[in-house]
């Protein structure tokens, strides 16, 4: 099964009010385990707002010597072919882009080919945290070094948390195979039977009882 997880950066909240794509990425996951990576910084043909900077720390002297968005679709479009799309607020990275594919004469992504990942954390732990930061913690996925955002550290990081949101890596299976792999031998150390002989009170009550019975069972053999 091929999915692709997905993350962009841009330059603000709304491609409606002219923000654009300046860092998409993309890993590839094939039965859940990471395969090849896309990774591209983008020209957004604008100034990169100062609130947009602190975020990602992508700047315009720094994009203006990439490519325009155009020049990256085919390669884009190539790499995530029809595969479903793993992505943290789907919305919001779909929105931006499907605004820069139709400005590049290109068809839109279709919404139902994205799993949102914040609303699967949602229906899962309702009430509770579910920024990309917020299911590092509950899972135990190291974000150390996630000091800005960042396209392909985000889909890294994503990528462990839709293992865990998906059923986890089988802890106790992988127990079960550490112990083989281990060759711990146990040794089982036989006890020799204790003796038990009846007292002359239990054997006068086991005769009475006996005697009670008919043709008991106890006494074939005994008799004679």
């Amino acid at each position: 099964m091929r999915e692709i997880v997905l993350d962009t950066e841009t330059t603000g909240l709304s491609p409606n009010r002219g923000d654009r794509v300046v860092d998409v990425a993309c890993i590839e996951l094939i039965n859940k385990v990471p395969q090849r990576q896309f990774q591209r910084f983008i020209n957004p043909e604008r100034e990169v707002p100062v609130e947009a900077f602190q975020v990602h720390n992508l700047s315009t002297e720094f994009l203006q010597d990439f490519p325009v968005f155009d020049a990256i679709a085919d390669d884009f479009l190539a790499f995530i072919e029809d595969s479903p799309l793993i992505i943290h607020n789907a919305d919001f990275d779909m929105g931006f882009l499907n605004a820069e594919l139709v400005r590049s004469g290109k068809s839109s992504l279709g919404s139902d080919r994205a799993l949102c990942t914040m609303q699967m954390a949602r229906r899962r732990f309702p009430g509770q945290p579910a920024s990309l930061d917020a299911l590092c913690r509950r899972f135990g996925v190291d974000n150390s070094h996630r000091v800005k955002h960042g396209a392909l550290v985000d889909c890294e990081l994503l990528a462990e948390v839709y293992l865990e949101l998906s059923g986890g890596r089988q802890t106790g299976l992988a127990l079960a195979t550490a112990a083989v792999e281990s060759n711990v031998s146990i040794t089982r150390v036989a006890r020799a039977a204790r003796a038990h002989a009846a007292s002359e009170e239990e054997l006068a009550a086991h005769a009475a009882l006996l005697g009670k019975l008919k043709n008991p069972l106890w006494s074939v053999g005994k008799e004679g």
